[in-house]
């Protein structure tokens, strides 16, 4: 097991060891098992010793001011824990063909640094595991951090990018009901995640799935296409009458004519309310997982996904945890088909 975050000084937080969970059966393996607490200091020596495994980073943003500052109710701190919990619970997939390590890096402690340090923190973090050989899982916390970990893992993409061809371009595919492409004129928020990476990184292909009429202003629709950004909204998909993976595939179609770095952001506000009660803002006429997964099981073999952020989910909100549940399949589902294998 690699040395942890205890420092008091250190502006991570280890995660609590009880989340570790296992059957104590060596027949009936968890992922609690399989993770250990680390720190980024030692991820290139543990990589470097275990090249014949897929690595995956995780790492938890347990803060909510973001959403606070964006009007939106609190409780997306507590879903790193709840998230964990489900995730460490459950078993590797059955179909999984290769060996993987998972490095638990805790939490981003919001009491040390002030929100726009801690997205700096954030995306430093994802910079260092992909250069470190690791892929990323990111457990939200407000969906700000969604600059953070774009922010990260396309100042990394472009460090290791031979020419600017269109194969070679990194590519953000961002799930969520919302454009939050709000300007930073009256601050950072929740809302302004993918303002900052663009105004940050213009030259990112960008697109956005699950976009519903109810709650986003043409303004920032048109902000989005002059800027080359695709969307596809819940209407859109609704009225096609056909499943949410044939549409993106037309929406996308040359994105994915070669593997490229990709980074996957899900807002879980993109699902229905049905699905997903716990967060801030749900609707009931967001996507189902039987329409989700299918298209992010293609996107996984499609895409050399190197990261993936999870916000948003409100663990006092919730039922029965369901929200926390359905993204801890998300983050499982990166675990046993996505990253550099």
């Amino acid at each position: 097991m690699g040395p942890t975050q205890n420092k008091t000084n250190s502006p991570w937080r280890e995660t609590e060891l009880d989340l570790f969970f296992s059957k104590q059966d060596p027949d009936d393996p968890r992922l609690g098992e399989i993770a250990k607490p680390a720190s980024l200091t030692i991820l290139s020596e543990a990589i470097a010793g275990a090249k014949n495994l897929a690595h995956f980073v995780i790492a938890g943003y347990p803060d909510d001011e973001g959403i606070r500052l964006n009007g939106g109710r609190p409780g997306a701190s507590e879903a790193p824990k709840t998230i964990r919990r489900s995730l460490y619970k459950m078993t590797p997939a059955l179909n999984e063909d290769s060996d993987f390590a998972i490095w638990d890096i805790g939490n981003v402690d919001p009491a040390k640094l002030s929100l726009a340090d801690r997205h700096d923190l954030g995306s430093s973090a994802v910079e260092a595991a992909l250069e470190a050989g690791a892929n990323w899982i990111g457990l939200g916390g407000g969906h700000d951090y969604g600059f953070a970990e774009a922010n990260g893992f396309l100042n990394w993409a472009k460090s290791k990018a031979s020419a600017q061809s269109s194969a070679s371009r990194p590519l953000v595919i961002n799930f969520d009901a919302h454009f939050d492409v709000r300007p930073t004129t009256k601050g950072l928020s929740s809302g302004t995640p993918f303002f900052r990476m663009l105004e940050a990184h213009p030259e990112v292909d960008f697109c956005e799935i699950g976009i519903q009429a109810q709650c986003n202003s043409k303004k920032h629709m048109s902000w989005l296409k002059e800027r080359g950004a695709r969307v596809l909204t819940a209407e859109e998909l609704e009225a096609s009458g056909q499943p949410m993976v044939t549409a993106a595939l037309a929406l996308l179609d040359d994105w994915l004519l070669k593997p490229r770095p990709t980074f996957i952001s899900v807002d879980i506000d993109a699902f229905s309310s049905a699905v997903a009660p716990g967060c801030s803002q749900s609707w009931a006429n967001g996507f189902m997982p039987d329409q989700f997964f299918p298209l992010f099981d293609l996107l996984l073999k499609r895409c050399d996904v190197r990261a993936l952020g999870i916000y948003e989910v409100s663990p006092p909100l919730d039922q029965d945890d369901r929200t926390s549940k359905l993204a801890a399949l998300i983050a499982h589902r990166m675990i046993s088909r996505g990253g550099r294998r």
